[in-house]
């Protein structure tokens, strides 16, 4: 590459995650290159993701969401930002863009070398009748924010509804809770947080609704009505009527596609901009990246549209390396996210059950339950994690992982080693951090990795709740007696593990399958090695009975249990 970079006109639509590290990015490359960015909003380069928790005043200023200017772009990188500047249409046999300045109304025409879409996704708004009404918004930008907060001021607000239990829905429900208001959560699936399966979200449930929140799962909003007094009432298809003074719908998003539209660019199935590797669309002088794009899902190779701000930004990178005449690949996504909640993590990477079970593909998984760092240690707190894995290999496939503390850091570790083609067996060999208030020396990622290797090599095979029926089963509980009276799973024989061994001989079948379970899976574990060793065909449910506790919750059992 010449001295000084390519000189070439690079257009940007749209300046938050994925346009502004592009342009950034673009910068660094060349310093010949003519970079200007358009949006159509009066801010760029804005945190979105701390939007909830600025209604709050948990973030007491705009500004601290604010992570560039215009003229931060201009001075440190020489980038001209033009906002409240719509790109109206793309003539992309002319290589030229339409702009409207939204202050004058003034229109003109802007050329183009290379032209980078990252318009984002918009608020979905289903066709509800009253969703216009005075009172309803949907959170995206620093404008949003600003309006819900002077409507609450200014009609006192002590009640809302929030609709969707996304990351949106739960941030304000949190934060509205934060306020002292009342809230109803309405999530039109049985569970909130879509992208992990139905039992890890029970203790999330009960946490919502532990603090004040009215938790409607499985119904839907059917209308909005305006009350004379400014107040609202939402009434669901199933029939349930409620108040508030404000709404905020969090159901998801779309991608924006209009230019991309207008520039006759190739769209994906899911209504995404359709790009390859280097984020080039199907006309090869344009770019796009964010949220508005379809890329493609590393684990099940499916194209999704993926609104999250890491993929963005790293988007953003790989399009202006190429763009300048570097190459650069995107290597696909793997749907890593995490959301906080009334002092509770939930977090996941990969696939999950319920796509791999879609798309027919083979997979295992483990349930546990270990406290975040040694239990002598005063304070531990449990989590759920939950790995799945493919049985042939022990190739990592997805995770989810539930908790008040750690559950950042376990995720992250899983995350990272999908990325590498991890195992299962480098879970169960992966050299971490260990103090004891840090963790244990065999981690909850060792010891998933060791469950998931113990039943691959058969040392412990594992049967699941929702998977697997025990009506023809022995349904062996080998906790303690006393924890055997507080609650069990019907049908089972409860002979502690303390007298496991002197039982064999009289009060367990050797013919029969033998199913074993604890309280979280370790003694179930001592079990079923002990079992099979003396010739007893046993395997151990993941997750004992805190696993089965959930999927009954959930209702996710297996038939006939």
């Amino acid at each position: 590459m010449a001295p000084g970079g390519v000189k070439t006109k690079v257009l940007i639509v749209g300046g938050v995650a994925g346009g502004a590290s592009c342009a950034a990015r673009a910068r660094r490359i060349s310093e010949a290159a003519e970079i200007i960015l358009f949006d159509k909003g009066g801010f760029v380069s804005f945190a979105n993701c701390g939007l909830p928790y600025r209604v709050s005043d948990v973030i007491a200023d705009d500004k601290s969401l604010i992570l560039a200017s215009p003229e931060l772009f201009k001075n440190r990188f020489n980038i001209e930002v033009r906002i409240q500047s719509e790109v109206l249409s793309v003539d992309a046999t002319r290589k030229f863009v339409r702009v409207r300045n939204l202050v004058t109304g003034n229109e003109y025409d802007e050329s183009y070398d290379a032209l980078v879409l990252a318009p984002g996704a918009a608020p979905l708004r289903p066709p509800i009748p009253g969703l216009d009404s005075p009172g309803v918004f949907a959170l995206r930008t620093i404008p949003d924010s600003q309006y819900i907060r002077s409507w609450i001021a200014e009609h006192n607000v002590k009640t809302a509804i929030v609709v969707g239990g996304g990351f949106i829905g739960l941030e304000m429900t949190e934060n509205f809770v934060h306020m002292g208001i009342k809230v109803v959560l309405i999530e039109g699936l049985k569970q909130v947080m879509a992208p992990l399966d139905a039992e890890m979200l029970p203790r999330v449930h009960e946490r919502i609704q532990e603090r004040g929140v009215e938790l409607c799962l499985g119904d839907i909003v059917s209308r909005i009505e305006q009350q004379p007094d400014e107040g609202l009432v939402v009434e669901t298809k199933g029939g349930k009527r409620f108040d508030a003074q404000i709404v905020i719908l969090g159901i998801g998003v779309r991608p924006v596609t209009e230019l991309a539209k207008s520039a006759g660019i190739e769209l994906g199935a899911r209504g995404g901009i359709r790009i390859d590797d280097r984020c080039r669309t199907s006309d090869p002088n344009i770019w796009a990246v964010g949220d508005a794009c379809e890329t493609k899902d590393i684990i099940t190779g499916e194209f999704a549209v993926l609104p999250l701000a890491g993929p963005a930004n790293r988007q953003g990178r790989i399009a202006a390396d190429n763009i300048m005449g570097r190459s650069s690949s995107f290597r696909g996504v793997q749907a890593t996210a995490i959301c906080g909640l009334f002092d509770m993590t939930v977090a996941c990477t990969g696939a999950n059950e319920k796509t791999l079970q879609r798309l027919n593909m083979r997979y295992d998984k483990v349930h546990l339950s270990p406290g975040h760092h040694v239990g002598y240690l005063p304070g531990a707190k449990p989590m759920d994690l939950k790995v799945l894995y493919d049985p042939h290999d022990g190739k990592l496939l997805g995770a989810q992982c539930v908790g008040e503390e750690g559950v950042d850091k376990r995720i992250d570790i899983i995350s990272t080693a999908i990325q590498k083609g991890g195992t299962v067996f480098d879970l169960e060999e992966a050299e971490l951090c260990y103090a004891p208030q840090f963790g244990a020396a065999k981690d909850p990622c060792n010891m998933a990795g060791m469950i998931a290797a113990n039943s691959i090599r058969g040392d412990a095979p594992l049967a699941h709740w929702n998977l697997d029926s025990y009506m023809n089963s022995f349904l062996l509980d080998v906790r303690e007696p006393a924890e055997f009276e507080r609650g069990h799973v019907e049908g089972a024989i409860n002979i502690s593990l303390t007298r496991l061994r002197e039982a064999m001989e009289s009060e367990i079948p050797a013919g029969q399958p033998i199913l074993v379970y604890c309280a979280v899976g370790q003694r179930g574990y001592y079990a079923t090695r002990a079992l099979r060793l003396s010739g007893f065909n046993a395997r151990n449910f993941s997750g004992g009975f805190r696993a089965y506790t959930n999927y009954k919750k959930a209702g996710l059992l297996a038939p006939a249990q």
